[in-house]
């Protein structure tokens, strides 16, 4: 995740925090797709795909909410 801070490399946890019970699941493919140089990821549970922290980091915030957004700090 080269490029963006360091407490900005997990998602707020008001947002998606460590209690949600799919976290760590979803968490390693999010880092499997920031190590692949990939934006998106699949959601472990719902199957619907999910922008990235570096993805998210490279635009404006849009204020939805998004699960990774670094900007909502």
């Amino acid at each position: 995740m080269t490029g963006l801070r360091p407490d900005w490399q997990r998602p707020a946890s008001e947002r998606f925090g460590p209690d949600a019970p799919y976290f760590d699941e979803a968490m390693a493919r999010h880092d499997r797709a920031v190590a692949e140089g990939l934006s998106l990821y699949p959601d472990p549970v719902t199957g619907l795909y999910v922008m990235t922290a570096v993805a998210l980091a490279a635009r404006p915030c849009c204020d939805n909410g998004c699960r990774h957004c670094p900007w909502q700090r």
